[in-house]
């Protein structure tokens, strides 16, 4: 490697040389890292009837048994909770005074349009706070996108189920179960 003196007519034995000669030397086109991947309308749209088909599927094996998840109470059973049966609140949520306080809970993300649900998790964290920097933020934006670009309906909600577990490995399994369920 060579190093760049420029000179400018004066002594510059205690000046540092530059590592890099030009920067035009360097300047190079990256490469576009991130393929620009959309999905098609018929993609999403068989996407969302398959997904609907299915979680109506788990629904309508609900309604044959006896729901015993009550307000505020532990999920002890995940085959006999119905996501889809909690209030729902504006996707806006995290902004609301009442629900930044931290209690444990699950949460869940609903086109309610469609009737899918489209992301369940967990957190003791209060709502807001979970929010902060969370990944689904994206990932329903992603989904919001599609569906201006494609002029579909849709209408995302949010629902909680309070007083679960503060115990973190517990609140996980439950969350894992409710996943593989739904």
């Amino acid at each position: 490697m060579s190093y760049f003196q420029y000179s400018s007519g004066k002594n510059h034995h205690n000046q540092q040389l530059s590592l890099f000669e030009s920067r035009a030397i360097y300047d190079v086109k990256k490469p576009h890292l991130k393929p620009d991947l959309v999905m098609s309308k018929d993609f999403l749209e068989s996407w969302k009837n398959n997904l609907y088909s299915y979680q109506q599927s788990q629904r309508n094996s609900l309604s044959q048994q006896l729901n015993l998840v009550l307000d505020n109470a532990i999920i002890s059973d995940v085959d006999l909770f119905d996501p889809f049966s909690l209030e729902t609140h504006p996707d806006q949520f995290y902004d609301l005074p009442n629900y930044n306080l931290s209690e444990s809970c699950l949460y869940f993300i609903l086109d309610t349009y469609a009737n899918l649900l489209l992301y369940i998790g967990e957190t003791k964290l209060s709502p807001s706070q979970r929010w902060v920097n969370h990944h689904c933020k994206s990932y329903i934006q992603n989904y919001i996108e599609l569906h201006r670009k494609y002029k579909l309906n849709l209408m995302i909600r949010s629902a909680f189920s309070w007083g679960i577990s503060p115990n973190k490995k517990l609140r996980q399994t439950i969350e894992k179960n409710l996943i593989l369920k739904w």
